[in-house]
C-alpha cells in the first residue's frame, strides 16, 4: 500500500500538468473593452481590446482583473469584469488517430463509405493586443470638493481641480482658534487659501493609486483677538497675507474610485499682530475630496 501511494505521489510530481490548474482568461464580449492603467475608472485608458480578444488573467480582484497588456509601460493592464467572460483557457485538442488496417490480406476489403471528415477542435489562442500606438485619455479626476482638518485645530472646506495630468488648482477655506500660555484671551482666524499643486508621478497598484505632489498657496487671513478674563475687552481684528508651501500625496482606492485622501506637510509664514499667538511654522493637514467630475 505504501509503495502504491509513493508511486502516485512520484507520478504527480513528475507530471505537473496533472495538478496545475487551468489558466484563467477573460474573453471580451463587448465591441471594445477599455484597458485601464489601474483597477479604477479614474485611471487612464491605455488601450482597447476588440470583441473576441482572449486576455490572460494574472489576478482576479473581484470587479476587475489584472491582465497582460504588452503595450503598457509595465506590461499589465486592468479590465472590468463586465467587459467579458472569465473562464479557463481551452486546452489543445488531442490529435485524431486513424484506426489500424485489417491485418488479413485474404479478407475482402471493407465497403467504402463516404463519411464527412472529422471535425478538429482548434486550441484556444491568445490574441495579442495591437502594437499600434496607444492613445492615453486623461483620468476623470477633474474636479473634487471636500473637507480638511489641520494641526492647529483648524477645519474647513476645500476644492481641487486638475487641469491636466500634472497641474492642479486648489482652494481652501478654513477657521481655527488659538490660545496662548503667555497671553490672555483667544485669537480666531478665518483664512482663504488659493494655490496650485503639481503632481510628480503616478504609482498604481492593484488596490491603491498614489499621486505625490508639491504645492504653494497664498493665505488671506482675518484674525480676531478676544479677552474675557480677568477683564472683558472689545475684540480687536486684523487682516494679513501670508504663504504656505507643502508636499504630500493623494491616495485613491480601487473600491472607492471617486474619493481622494490627501495628506501633506508644509512650512508657513503669517504676520501675527497679537504677541503670544504666533503659530508654528510647520503645518500638517488631512483633506478628503470627492471627485464629482
Amino acid at each position: 500500500m505504501l509503495r502504491r501511494a509513493a508511486a502516485v505521489v512520484l507520478a504527480l510530481t513528475l507530471n505537473p500538468a496533472l495538478v496545475r490548474a487551468q489558466d484563467t482568461v477573460l474573453t471580451v464580449n463587448v465591441p471594445s473593452a477599455d484597458v485601464h492603467k489601474g483597477p479604477s475608472t479614474v485611471t487612464p485608458v491605455i488601450g482597447h481590446a476588440p470583441r473576441g480578444t482572449v486576455l490572460p488573467v494574472s489576478r482576479n480582484l473581484g470587479s476587475w482583473v489584472k491582465v497582460a497588456w504588452p503595450d503598457a509601460q509595465d506590461g499589465i493592464g486592468y479590465v472590468h469584469v463586465t467587459m467579458g467572460r472569465i473562464g479557463a483557457a481551452t486546452p489543445a485538442a488531442p490529435a485524431t488517430r486513424t484506426p489500424p488496417r485489417a491485418a488479413s490480406a485474404a479478407a475482402p476489403p471493407p465497403a467504402r463509405t463516404t463519411t464527412p471528415p472529422p471535425t478538429r477542435t482548434s486550441p484556444a489562442k491568445y490574441i495579442r493586443p495591437s502594437s499600434s500606438p496607444v492613445t492615453v485619455t486623461p483620468e476623470s479626476h477633474l474636479f473634487g470638493v471636500g473637507a480638511l482638518v489641520g494641526s492647529t485645530s483648524n477645519f474647513g472646506a476645500t476644492a481641487r481641480a486638475w487641469r491636466n495630468n500634472r497641474v492642479g488648482i486648489q482652494v481652501g477655506f478654513a477657521r481655527d482658534a488659538m490660545t496662548s500660555d503667555v497671553a490672555a484671551g483667544r485669537v480666531t482666524s478665518i483664512q482663504f487659501e488659493p494655490g496650485v499643486v503639481y503632481a510628480l508621478f503616478d504609482r498604481v497598484s492593484d488596490y491603491v493609486w498614489i499621486r505625490p505632489y508639491v504645492g504653494s498657496v497664498v493665505s488671506f487671513r482675518h484674525q480676531t483677538s478676544s479677552v474675557e478674563a480677568p477683564v472683558v475687552m472689545e475684540p480687536v481684528s486684523n487682516n494679513g497675507v501670508g504663504f504656505r508651501v507643502f508636499g504630500g500625496s493623494e491616495l485613491t482606492f480601487s473600491n472607492v474610485p471617486r474619493f481622494g485622501l490627501s495628506v501633506d506637510l508644509g512650512y508657513r509664514r503669517f504676520p501675527t499682530p497679537f504677541p503670544g499667538f504666533e503659530p508654528s511654522p510647520l503645518s500638517a493637514s488631512i483633506a478628503g475630496h470627492w471627485y464629482i467630475k
